[in-house]
């Protein structure tokens, strides 16, 4: 079996995708980022349930991204309660899976794999630009000059998107499909203390917009709705 790099977490999407590469047949190997963020109840899911999910190794990243700061998630900008709007929104974090992804490229080129899975989407989203097809398509590129493997050509590396073009309601679908717990993931942006979801924030309504769509009750518990 491969071994592949999963952006995990512990949110809805990128447990789903966790899945997904399993499905296909790869060995997981989980990285999260404590990098600042306002919460650390999705901090805290994955640690928990990242081994239990398959993970072979979960590795937590730290870094402060609040000393740049420029987004609802990482300073003090309050996190919009309006509903999902047209503008690329202040809970953008600049550069951030441009970040994360590096990291992910970085322990992929150590562990000898080729393959990086990313829960990314680009139709139940909150219009983020390192979200899109062109950004992942550039950043492969980019991957495959900026490695010693792939300068060398001992392999190719592939940055796997398979939520890419799916609908919310859909990749819920996919994943209880493929048995995912849907309880023990988190979307919040701002949780209250008890770690209960806000359900006013744009992921949370993008969340609960897929469950209605898909049919189903979210399993998780919110602060109001």
């Amino acid at each position: 079996m491969r071994k592949a790099v999963i952006l995990y977490s512990a949110g809805l999407d990128s447990t789903t995708c966790l899945a997904i590469a399993q499905s296909q047949g790869f060995t997981p190997y989980a990285i999260s980022f404590d990098y600042g963020q306002r919460h650390r109840h999705e901090l805290d899911l994955a640690r928990a349930h990242a081994k239990k999910l398959g993970a072979v190794e979960h590795l937590v990243v730290s870094f402060d991204l609040r000393q740049v700061g420029g987004s609802a998630l990482t300073s003090e900008i309050e996190v919009p309660k309006e509903g999902v709007g047209h503008d690329i929104p202040v809970t953008y974090v600049p550069a951030r899976n441009t970040i994360f992804l590096s990291f992910a490229l970085g322990w992929a080129e150590v562990l000898g794999s080729f393959d990086i899975f990313i829960g990314v989407n680009a139709l139940d989203y909150s219009g983020y630009p390192d979200c899109r097809p062109a950004y992942i398509e550039a950043y492969e590129r980019m991957a495959n000059l900026a490695t010693r493997a792939g300068v060398e050509g001992s392999g190719h590396f592939t940055i796997h998107t398979p939520l890419i073009n799916l609908t919310k309601a859909e990749i819920i679908k996919q994943g209880t499909a493929l048995g995912v717990d849907y309880s023990q993931t988190h979307s919040c942006y701002d949780p209250t203390p008890e770690g209960l979801s806000c359900g006013s924030c744009d992921s949370c309504r993008l969340r609960l917009k897929g469950f209605s769509e898909a049919g189903m009750l979210d399993p998780i518990q919110y602060a109001r709705i």
